[in-house]
């Protein structure tokens, strides 16, 4: 406890009623969780079994419990560390029955989930997928905010939108048909079992005798209802956010939640922690004076014991080109003359477009680069050709799986055979599996596609026979083996080299499925475990590359790096665009405040006079969040012009920062 400041340590020791913990930047909230559970464990007497920690992401989760891990040893083994979304899967396989699914249920990631709204609405044309993946946001928007099929019928506002809540209903009994869930109802079910059975509500109550959420401002209406139902009323959690880093309300989350809790709390304790242990005094007074023309109902002034550091770099470039190669050359210098790692920098900016002229510029300097937001290793054709033969396998009434791989390799069950077996499996209300071995079958398909169907499915039910009772890695192998998916990728791919990667995602696949086996879990589980791995974090962690980080203002949530550049500080690009129309600064200010605040020691903004779309070159505004800054603390350059005294450029930005404030009197919204 003497590592603590006081802040920290009056949150670790505090039992006497809830707890709300507002975490500025970089101010130990990890720490403080860490540090709270050992204080339960080895102070308090609490059972690690009886203490759950919730938190968004499976690197957070892994971080806090390798933390907590290596503080207390064996001592913490029975606890819980977990994303939400894995805390609801476990609660679902633990009350399945109650829920009325079978035991191995399958988990449905977005595109299968879309797939299946095709499959409803019969929908396949390449124009209905935007108004399919419409329809998806608005039913997934529904279950955040803890609306059932019903009450969006009931609250419909035009026929458009009652429209999607039919769709809605129908989708989620297709769903439960298919013994299937889809990433959403990882929160939704266990929130309306625990609220509409008191048996079941008192088990989890007791079960959970200490709960600490992280990252509470991110939640949603569904998240947070759940949060609640497990405390029940006496309310033994902690939770812990900031206001300040809210910056996902377009997908559901809800800052506001943190008020909340003050009103269904009324004995609610707030603690708040200030002193940042990341950045300099004039990085963190900057982001303070930035974040303090939003309105907020929580007090917090960041501060640091770092010393000021050097000012904040603004730097004014001609055009977009000359601000790529500016970064690129600023980098390129700054590591030769101090001596860094190319790891130590990151480019970040409001949206993915932003970074191609960027990677150019690092490119033409020789600089490696990692760009966040690739395509995911579980998005990759070959490796869900895979799975979804394992999906089938631990869950038959699984058709999204079914269809896709009935025919991957070709093995003459073609599209007229599927549509025969689909539409006898509805009247049959079974799944197409099911439906393949039922005599009645034979009265709409029969000959040849007959055979070749049940042929494939007896096959497929033998193998999963033998990775029950067999060694499970051995019989997946040999499944493999069998399809001869290699020469399949062979002769769909464009080049042997592209199918030779193709085939070396499969056999990484494999060995990751024999680890996960070998850790002693079943099919089924490791099966979940890789879906949700996927769902939750889109790309490997490859922070241990000596590489440039490139990626959005969004994905830099929760890191940090000792020199950050922001690019793009412009009207309609930072405030988007989008958010200026909607009137929504308050989010985009809040996410500009997440970028200046990753920063540790040196921090460069970065605005063009001119950007090229659509190849052509428009005149742009500086971002209004540019004069929200002391000027004291920033330093303006432009690119081109001749080196200025100390007394020059501070006179110099005073002129551009009563330039840029009477421009944007006129037009900030």
């Amino acid at each position: 406890m003497s590592t603590l400041n006081p802040q920290q340590q009056e949150a670790v020791e505090h039992l006497a009623s809830p707890l709300l913990v507002l975490a500025g930047a970089g101010s130990g909230k990890t720490r403080v969780i860490t540090y709270k559970i050992a204080h339960l464990i080895e102070n308090c007497d609490y059972k690690p079994s009886k203490i759950f920690a919730v938190t968004f992401t499976n690197k957070a989760a892994r971080e806090m419990a390798e933390r907590i891990t290596k503080k207390l040893g064996n001592k913490a083994r029975g606890l819980s560390v977990s994303t939400f979304h894995t805390f609801g899967l476990n609660f679902i396989r633990q009350e399945h029955g109650i829920l009325g699914f079978k035991q191995n249920i399958s988990i449905y990631d977005t595109e299968d989930a879309l797939n299946l709204l095709r499959e409803i609405t019969g929908k396949d044309d390449a124009g209905a997928n935007e108004q399919l993946k419409v329809q998806q946001q608005q039913i997934s928007n529904w279950k955040s905010s803890f609306i059932l099929p019903e009450q969006a019928l009931a609250i419909a506002k035009d026929e458009a939108e009652f429209a999607i809540a039919k769709l809605y209903a129908i989708y989620q009994q297709t769903m439960r048909s298919y013994n299937a869930v889809d990433f959403d109802d990882l929160i939704l079910l266990p929130l309306s079992l625990l609220k509409n059975d008191p048996a079941v509500r008192e088990k989890w109550q007791n079960k959970i005798q200490y709960l600490l959420v992280d990252e509470y401002q991110d939640t949603n209406t569904t998240q947070y209802e759940l949060v609640r139902c497990l405390a029940g009323v006496k309310g033994a959690f902690t939770v812990v956010g900031d206001d300040h880093q809210a910056i996902y309300a377009w997908r559901g989350a809800n800052h506001e939640n943190l008020q909340l809790l003050q009103q269904d709390y009324p004995n609610l304790k707030v603690i708040t922690l200030e002193q940042n242990y990341r950045s300099t005094g004039t990085i963190l007074q900057a982001a303070n004076h930035l974040i303090s023309h939003n309105p907020n109902v929580f007090s917090k002034n960041l501060w640091s014991d770092l010393g000021m550091g050097d000012q904040i770099k603004i730097i004014v470039n001609r055009n977009d080109q000359e601000e790529a190669s500016r970064i690129a050359a600023e980098i390129h210098q700054h590591k030769f003359l101090n001596q860094t790692k190319f790891s130590d920098y990151a480019v970040m900016y409001r949206s993915n477009h932003q970074a191609r002229i960027v990677e150019q510029a690092l490119r033409e300097y020789q600089i490696p680069y990692t760009l966040s937001g690739g395509t995911s290793f579980f998005a990759r054709s070959e490796v869900k050709d895979i799975l979804a033969y394992l999906k089938l396998m631990v869950n038959f009434d699984d058709d999204i799986a079914f269809l896709r791989i009935a025919n991957v390799p070709r093995r003459e069950i073609g599209a007229a055979t599927l549509e025969k077996l689909s539409a006898y499996a509805q009247q049959r209300n079974c799944s197409l599996f099911t439906a393949s071995f039922e005599l009645g079958l034979e009265q709409t398909l029969n000959g040849k596609p007959l055979t070749k169907l049940r042929e494939f499915c007896e096959w497929l039910r033998n193998v999963a026979n033998n990775v029950a009772s067999e060694n499970s890695s051995a019989v997946i192998r040999g499944m493999v083996a069998k399809i001869d998916y290699e020469t399949w990728l062979i002769d769909t791919c464009s080049s042997p080299d592209v199918a030779a990667k193709r085939m070396e995602n499969v056999n990484d696949l494999l060995n990751w499925i024999d680890k996960l086996i070998k850790e002693d879990l079943t099919l089924p589980e490791a099966v979940a475990k890789m879906l949700l791995i996927d769902m939750l974090s889109r790309k490997e962690d490859e922070s241990h590359i000596d590489r440039v980080n490139l990626l959005t203002l969004h994905a830099a949530k929760g890191l940090e790096f000792p020199h950050v550049f922001i690019i793009g500080l412009e009207e309609e690009i930072l405030p988007h665009r989008n958010s200026i129309d909607a009137n929504s600064i308050e989010e985009e200010r809040r996410l500009a405040y997440v970028g200046l605040t990753r920063a540790q020691r040196t921090l460069t903004l970065s605005l063009c006079k001119q950007r090229r779309k659509y190849k052509e070159l428009f005149s742009t505004e500086p971002s209004r969040f540019l004069a929200e800054l002391p000027q004291e603390l920033v330093t303006w350059e432009e690119v081109g012009s001749t080196p200025k005294d100390p007394e020059q450029r501070q006179q110099e930005g005073k002129s551009k920062l009563a330039a840029l404030k009477a421009m944007l009197g006129k037009t900030t919204v």
